[in-house]
């Protein structure tokens, strides 16, 4: 009786050992696409905060252009409203094309691009969104590093067991791969 009893519980471990290491491997690689998010979500906020001085600089010299800083707002309100990161993704998308429209109609302002305000905060939204993209690359990488895992045998059961989601790559929507030229030299050709 004592040796079925033992066989019993070395074959559950045998069974329960695997399994225990799968969902702990899929935890750890959902904990990092969570913290490679938190860090494009923290470089998302920071190009939010910094687009309010950027619009009224713009608006001290354009102050006519109402139509662009109402898209700017709304694409602004959206991103802080998504609650998913598809969401999320889609917002920043729309916020990318406002910010490509305000900084195209700089291009009609010479005394514009030369104010120093604006030359800063062109600076800090610059430096902004090449940290927007490091942080995508790392997300996208840890995305794959966890989708993958999920997909996999034997691991897709355990996935399926305990509700294990694939996550969204932040990857440019089609059409809009093409970076906006924006030229603040005078001239206006791209």
């Amino acid at each position: 009786m004592k040796r079925a009893i033992i066989a019993f519980i070395v074959i559950v471990a045998l069974i329960a050992l695997p399994i225990i290491s799968a969902y702990n491997q899929l935890v750890s690689l959902r904990e990092a696409v969570d913290l490679n998010w938190s860090q494009i979500d923290t470089q998302m906020q920071r190009r939010a905060d910094l687009i309010p001085n950027l619009v009224n600089t713009v608006k001290g010299y354009a102050s006519h252009e109402k139509e662009i800083f109402e898209y700017v707002a709304d694409a602004r309100a959206k991103l802080a409203g998504a609650k998913t990161r598809a969401d999320q993704i889609a917002a920043n998308r729309e916020l990318d094309i406002a910010l490509s429209r305000l900084l195209a109609i700089a291009e009609n302002y010479p005394q514009l691009k030369a104010d120093q305000t604006f030359l800063r905060l062109m600076d800090e939204l610059a430096g902004t969104e090449n940290r927007i993209a490091v942080a995508r690359i790392r997300y996208n990488e840890a995305v794959k590093r966890y989708n993958v895992a999920i997909k996999r045998f034997p691991t897709n059961i355990i996935t399926k067991m305990f509700g294990f989601e694939e996550q969204p790559y932040f990857k440019a929507e089609e059409g809009k791969k093409a970076v906006p030229k924006v030229n603040f030299n005078g001239s206006n050709k791209g």
